[in-house]
């Protein structure tokens, strides 16, 4: 049963794979209400029929708006490689912006493992440069944040469990719907506050893993 104390959490990129997995996580939670951000109708009508609360917004427009009714912000959104510079990099500053001005109490980015050094991927190069200037700007903010940077996703089922790191030697997968469960987690625990860390398929509960940061 969800309590009264419940805060509402703005889902940006709530459409994506991963972000509805937030969606739906947060929905079944104890703590958090999720807002779903849609650009359109079509996109509103599936969280409409599980009864989740959306607001329009676009990453290329103007955003300031979709935080009105936000205690926090999950920002999952991703271009798929076809704008990282107007959503991935752009679009990311905006939403901090708005963010800052709306108070937000906290701000989790879904970030990308290999942000800290873009120019070492050849085929990732911008998106990760986009990825790069997003935390840089989100750690520069007056936000308190937990910029999380998973490896390759996968749409296996998740596990509950992850292995975590302020950075690994190693490259790695993870499954979607363990990384949305740890941005979840990542809102209910202090111990994230202001840090940025990377998380792979592991074997430690995501909430235990959480202690070793």
């Amino acid at each position: 049963m969800k309590t009264n104390k419940m805060e509402n959490v703005l889902v940006v990129g709530a459409t994506g794979t991963t972000g509805n997995k937030v969606v739906h996580h947060l929905k079944t939670s104890q703590d958090f209400e999720p807002i779903a951000m849609v650009r359109n109708e079509e996109q509103e009508k599936s969280f409409k029929e599980h009864n989740i609360r959306t607001v329009y917004g676009d990453l290329e427009d103007d955003v300031s708006q979709t935080v009105k009714e936000a205690n926090h912000v999950i920002f999952a959104a991703g271009s798929g490689g076809k704008k990282v510079e107007a959503v991935d990099q752009d679009g990311a500053i905006k939403m901090i912006k708005a963010s800052e001005g709306a108070n937000i109490k906290k701000f989790v980015m879904l970030s990308s493992m290999g942000a800290d050094n873009p120019e070492q991927s050849e085929k990732l190069q911008d998106y990760l440069k986009a990825k790069h200037n997003a935390d840089v700007f989100l750690k520069d903010s007056k936000l308190n944040y937990t910029i999380v940077r998973p490896g390759t996703l996968n749409n296996e089922s998740g596990q509950g469990r992850i292995a975590i790191s302020k950075s690994f030697s190693k490259h790695g997968e993870i499954t979607r719907d363990d990384v949305a469960q740890t941005l979840v987690q990542a809102l209910r625990d202090n111990t994230t506050d202001k840090t940025t860390f990377e998380i792979l398929q592991g074997d430690t509960p995501i909430e235990e893993a959480f202690r070793t940061i």
